[in-house]
């Protein structure tokens, strides 16, 4: 009676030898996963990143936003604006990087670029 259950399950497989392949990958696929999911309990966590420094400050003055002017002359005087233009702005700003160097007009303080007729730049932030 058991030789003759056995030989009954073997045709089974014999029969089915595709089906059972890919009921096996299904498996192992998923055995696999589950393994790997609990080993990145045990990873050891990433420590977030900080910022240190957040401001930057140019002759005292605290401006809101983090990336640095690009040429020594953007350090001394702080604000720029273009000969054929109407606003004022940082010297990282988008709209100050697109002047040509012979345009720029540079200012010390946003008193004095108003002075002088001009305005805060709508596309620089902090302004």
């Amino acid at each position: 009676m058991l030789s003759e259950y056995f030989r009954k399950v073997k045709i089974w497989i014999i029969e089915n030898k595709a089906d059972l392949f890919t009921a096996a990958v299904i498996f192992l696929v998923g055995l696999a996963s589950f393994g790997l999911g609990r080993l990145s309990v045990l990873w050891p966590k990433k420590e977030p990143i900080k910022l240190e420094h957040t401001e930057l400050s140019i002759n005292g003055e605290i401006l809101s936003s983090v990336r640095q002017p690009k040429t020594a002359a953007a350090i001394k005087d702080k604000y720029v604006a273009s000969k054929n233009g109407s606003a004022y702005h940082y010297p990282w700003c988008p709209g100050a990087q697109k002047i040509k160097e012979t345009n720029k007009i540079w200012f010390i303080s946003k008193e004095e670029a108003e002075r002088a007729g001009y305005k805060p730049a709508g596309n620089c932030p902090g302004l």
